[in-house]
């Protein structure tokens, strides 16, 4: 049985993630994802846990991509993309984000 989900907005999802202390964003930096302490990972050290993908209703800028990301250290962050003509990353920042594994769930939404 399906439940429905009471999350529908990135700032709810964010608001979740920060009552769990893993709102922690990872910001795309010149040697790879940095997150807030400074640390700087590469794909390798990192997983993606879950995926989000919102699309506004009547406005194209507001489609976004949440990704939840697990570092091997055990911190656990997001990093928010939007998506479409608004893309707002360098295609480094899309190439990182796409060598990243994703973790095996069956209700994640696959990036592209």
């Amino acid at each position: 049985m399906t439940r429905p989900t009471e999350m529908t907005t990135l700032s709810q999802i964010i608001e979740k993630l920060r009552i769990r202390r893993q709102d922690n964003e990872f910001t795309i930096g010149d040697d790879g994802f940095v997150a807030p302490n400074g640390k700087v990972y590469q794909p390798d050290e990192l997983k993606i846990a879950k995926i989000y993908r919102f699309e506004g209703d009547s406005n194209p800028s507001d489609a976004a991509i949440l990704y939840v990301i697990k570092a091997n250290d055990g911190l656990v962050g997001y990093s928010i993309d939007s998506y479409g003509a608004f893309s707002n990353h360098s295609p480094a920042y899309d190439d990182f984000i796409k060598k990243i594994p994703v973790e095996d769930r069956d209700e994640q939404i696959l990036p592209e």
